[in-house]
């Protein structure tokens, strides 16, 4: 019943049941001189919602960004329907299938919401349609005709996933999706994620809010000083409850 992934020096990690769709091993990173990622190790099965917990500064939203391509120099290996990407340029991996939905949301003011959606290109058939999205987030709908600029942060952070939805990519990487939110607009985002997950999307979700996490995802994967030191799935998440308010210091 260990919960706690072994420890990189062995060389072994514990997998899901099923064949991991995103494979990452001894995934290092750097910004400049800076060594951020330190041998990071982990799968997402399909269908999975995984979180990466850790406290500021951990690793968090590079190892995202590594995935993607998007670090100025990374090294180790990451596999996507088993296919190696961690040499390719970012827009090769986007058309792959992975779509990155950052914290910042980086929506364009200056184009309406529809606008919006329809801005990313199809890079795989099974995207949602816009009419699919607005059933999803019945507030973009009442709003598609308003600038980015006019929108609140809940209605922005839809837009933001919603955007990415219509593109077919089958991964979905999340960054902090609840940060800043009311609670209301939190509950909508798990639901959403819910109903993403029954649609047969994987997900791979940034958290600080172990709280939420905890509503959606099937495993947690703890991260401190650029490295995963455990792994623990949702259904030992209370008897673990000690040792994660160590980890993330809450």
């Amino acid at each position: 019943m260990a919960s706690a992934l072994p420890r990189e020096a062995e060389g072994e990690v514990v997998a899901p049941a099923a064949a991991p769709l995103l494979v990452v091993r001894d995934l290092q990173a750097w910004y400049g001189e800076s060594h951020i990622l330190h041998g990071v190790t982990f799968d997402v099965a399909p269908g999975e919602v995984v979180t990466l917990l850790g406290r500021n500064g951990a690793g968090k939203t590079t190892t995202l960004k590594s995935i993607m391509g998007v670090v100025p120099r990374r090294e180790g290996s990451i596999r996507f329907e088993q296919q190696e990407t961690a040499r390719m340029a970012s827009n090769r991996i986007a058309r792959l299938g992975i779509a990155w939905c950052p914290e910042e949301r980086g929506i364009f003011a200056s184009l309406n919401v529809e606008e919006n959606l329809l801005l990313p290109p199809k890079v795989r058939d099974g995207g949602l349609t816009i009419e699919q999205i607005y059933t999803l987030f019945p507030n973009l709908a009442e709003r598609r005709k308003s600038q980015g600029t006019k929108l609140s942060g809940g209605e922005q952070q839809m837009l933001a996933i919603g955007r990415i939805l219509r593109t077919g990519a089958r991964l979905l990487l999340l960054d902090e999706p609840t940060e800043g939110l009311a609670p209301v607009i939190v509950q909508h985002i798990g639901r959403t994620i819910g109903t993403l997950k029954e649609q047969g999307f994987t997900i791979l979700l940034v958290e600080q809010n172990f709280r939420f996490a905890s509503t959606v995802a099937d495993r947690h994967y703890v991260m401190e000083h650029g490295r995963i030191i455990d792994m623990i799935p949702n259904a030992e998440l209370d008897r673990n409850m000690g040792k994660l308010h160590e980890y993330l210091g809450v």
